[in-house]
């Protein structure tokens, strides 16, 4: 505790400073010099598959690495494989799981225990406690009670040091499971190594597909085995059978310390040891580890924020912690230093970049144009990743773990690619690119979630039907359109014929057709035209995607003028925007014949029909600009930041997915919000702190001030860019690239005046601007 207050320098008195009334004002945070420690990786553990409070595990990682390391309390399989309120730790498992719902892959385990030799995982799991637990992102450290070692761990991207510490025993060992489904093991003493594979996963996968480690001790053992299943093996070193493993045996002292350093790779043992010598060579634990936090802080220190509390600068930091852990680099270097993958979609090696692991249904919204604005090189290599997909899958993903899965709606690898190109990006194969988006944009795929379901329904009657047998089909209806949007803006700016833009322009109103003017609300559609009967705005799934048409109904992202016109004109959108708050968090779950845990998140927050813990419904906030009340989004958004989201173990709302409910709260926090990437346009809301600055790669700065920013202060009086009054409620990304300073002028009550001209409003299609 000493070293981390040492490390988190502030303004004022330690404990609050005192109001003369006697409150406490909660302390407030200068400049950040090592932002990773304000990190808790714990944030969202408190999770099960009934209520997620994040469902995430804490990642002990690089930004965007390979593999994951995270301590493991649950049973192979388990898509929960750590979670907050378990008392045993079974192992330290590699991990490369996006997502309980989605599972792991390429995964293996090492543990230590002392006394009697056991390997099981029930048999070897002992008692810990988070009062001898450290996690941060670099560096993981925890007590075992029934070993009585502590256990620590520090990664590179591709490899990890371990260091074990025992008591005095002539017993002690290293247990090294390579998990179920396939496997294999063997031990080399007179290299003091193991070398191995693991087979073990959840799809997405080719037949040849394994996860080769290598682990080297830095001492001889005493003692060595091998088993399978259940048995032990102590006549032979090598095994490969259904589900295998090793152990290593040692007499040590108390505080006797041993040493671990692992690697794995997709492609062969020999690219393991590379990426090991590589990464870690003969670096010590220490070294790894200040390596490891120097890698955060670079990637962190981007984005800087001062004048906040305590709390909320742990929660930044962890929540732009989760933005920067996917998609994972699927890609290793090898002996000549250049850049090659094994292929999750084909089973060979090829050259140049592969990412995985990301769902773009959720991470659309607002991780991606954060790459795009931020970590531009970056988002660049994963355009090229992409490209490389449709080359060897001869589809874009939309889900990818390590290769497509079949999750979601929508064909959003579309409006990434094109956010991307239209806010300048280049340097990656956009021919390419756009030749799958077509490919998309008229066919059904090998999966449901790859290329467009009901795709010859959707163009030919401009919507997916609601009786035509395919599930979610309103959401599909509008998640397409809004694609459509995104693929005319690219295919004008790539300078493709007219035909092509008009007829994508064309397809991005489709929304209207499942637009029911009698309920104002969007609406399942059957074939004859007349849409089902009956209907309950209330009622998840079925013509929606883990939601309601109250979360649906905002999803045109590109043309919320036209949406608010088809509801009545702006007093109607902002009648109907109050409703969601205003109406109680009654559901009507008969569609799944159980209360999913999205729905059980929305009621328990008791926000009346906003679900802010599933992604449909997170930009509906930034929507009161387009009703010419930004004051009341203002309003919600602080409301969210405070009431749904801290840097606790139950500290999200719902699913974390892959950075995306953690980007909105970064995007929050920084005073705007991506609401319809494929345009250059960040919509204004209202920032947390009193100074945020981005460093942009090009060299400049977009400093954002809000001097007088407080708990009172959530209301934007007006704002200034450059010094220069700006009235407009939006941001232009490349006014941003150009470097900016920007000033909210916060008070305590609402500017009725600041927003309401739609000469102002943010781009919509049927406005024309």
């Amino acid at each position: 505790m000493k070293k981390l207050l040492k490390a988190l320098p502030v303004f004022g008195l330690l404990g609050g400073s005192l109001l003369a009334q006697g409150q406490m004002v909660p302390r407030s945070v200068g400049k950040v010099e090592d932002p990773v420690d304000w990190i808790n990786p714990l944030m969202g553990t408190t999770s099960k598959p009934s209520l997620s409070n994040g469902n995430t595990y804490p990642a002990i990682a690089l930004p965007w690495g390979m593999n994951f390391w995270t301590p493991q309390t649950g049973k192979i399989g388990d898509g929960w494989g750590y979670v907050y309120q378990a008392d045993k730790i079974r192992g330290f498992k590699q991990t490369h799981q996006p997502s309980p719902w989605i599972n792991d892959y390429g995964q293996f385990a090492i543990m230590p225990v002392t006394g009697k030799l056991v390997f099981d995982q029930d048999d070897r799991a002992s008692w810990f406690s988070h009062k001898t637990e450290v996690s941060r992102p670099y560096y993981y450290s925890v007590y075992l009670a029934d070993a009585d070692v502590t256990t620590e761990i520090t990664p590179t991207e591709r490899a990890a040091q371990f260091r074990m510490t025992f008591p005095t025993s002539d017993s002690s060992f290293i247990v090294v499971d390579a998990f179920e489904r396939g496997s294999y093991i063997k031990v080399i003493p007179s290299e003091k190594k193991i070398i191995g594979y693991t087979t073990m996963n959840s799809g997405g996968v080719p037949d040849n597909f394994k996860n080769y480690f290598v682990i080297y001790c830095d001492r001889p053992f005493t003692f060595a085995a091998t088993w399978h299943d259940k048995k032990l093996a102590t006549d032979t070193l090598e095994y490969q059978a259904g589900h295998v493993g090793a152990v290593l045996g040692f007499k040590t002292k108390r505080g006797e310390q041993i040493h671990l350093k692992v690697a794995s790779s997709f492609i062969s043992y020999e690219q393991a040891e590379l990426n090991l010598k590589r990464e870690i060579g003969q670096d010590e634990f220490a070294t790894t580890e200040r390596k490891a936090k120097a890698a955060w802080n670079t990637e962190l220190k981007k984005i800087s924020v001062e004048g906040g509390t305590v709390d909320q600068v742990k929660t930044f930091y962890s929540c732009l912690y989760r933005v920067l852990l996917f998609p994972r680099k699927f890609f290793e270097l090898d002996a000549t230093n250049a850049v090659v993958h094994y292929s999750p979609y084909n089973g060979q090696v090829l050259p140049g970049y592969m990412f995985t692991d990301n769902g773009f249904w959720d991470t659309f919204r607002a991780v991606f144009p954060m790459f795009t604005l931020v970590y531009p090189t970056h988002d660049a290599q994963i355009m090229e990743g992409l490209a490389n997909a449709y080359k060897e899958s001869g589809w874009l993903p939309e889900w990818q773990s390590p290769g497509h899965r079949d999750c979601m709606v929508g064909s959003h690898s579309a409006s990434i690619i094109s956010d991307a190109y239209i806010k300048g990006l280049r340097g990656y194969d956009i021919k390419t690119l756009y030749e799958g988006i077509l490919k998309n944009s008229e066919n059904e795929g090998p999966l449901s979630s790859v290329g467009r379901l009901g795709v010859k329904y959707y163009n030919s009657l401009g919507y997916v039907p609601y009786d035509a047998g395919i599930e979610e089909n309103t959401a599909r209806t509008l998640e397409y359109a809004y694609d459509d949007f995104t693929v005319s803006r690219l295919a004008r700016a790539l300078g493709r014929p007219q035909e092509e833009i008009d007829r994508f322009e064309k397809r991005s109103q489709n929304y209207r057709n499942v637009f029911d003017p009698e309920t104002k609300m969007m609406r399942g559609r059957n074939k004859d035209g007349k849409f089902e009967t009956p209907f309950s705005p209330y009622k998840w799934g079925d013509a929606f995607t883990e939601g309601n048409s109250w979360h649906w109904t905002w999803c045109v992202f590109h043309d919320i003028t036209g949406l608010s016109s088809l509801m009545g004109g702006r007093e109607m959108f902002g009648k109907m925007l109050d409703s969601v708050f205003k109406l109680p968090p009654i559901f009507d779950d008969s569609y799944y014949h159980v209360t999913i845990h999205e729905i059980r998140e929305m009621q328990i927050v008791n926000m009346g029909q906003y679900a802010h813990g599933n992604q449909p419904i997170q930009h509906m906030l930034y929507l009161y600009n387009f009703a010419g009340e930004p004051w009341k989004g203002e309003y919600w958004i602080r409301e969210s930041m405070n009431k749904l989201y801290k840097a606790v173990p139950d500290g999200y709302c719902g699913d974390e997915d892959n950075g995306q409910t953690s980007a909105w709260y970064v995007w929050s926090a920084m005073g705007m919000y991506p609401v319809c990437p494929g345009t250059p346009q960040y919509v204004i809301g209202a920032p947390l702190f009193r100074k945020v600055t981005v460093s942009l790669e090009n060299g400049k700065q977009v400093v954002i001030e809000a001097p007088a920013n407080s708990e009172q202060n959530i209301y934007v009086g007006k704002v200034t860019m450059n010094g220069q009054p700006y009235s407009k409620e939006y941001f232009n990304h490349f006014d941003l690239q150009k470097g900016a300073v920007i000033r909210f002028d916060m008070q305590t009550q609402p500017n009725k005046a600041r927003g309401t001209n739609s000469v102002d409003f943010p781009y919509s299609f049927s406005a024309g601007k």
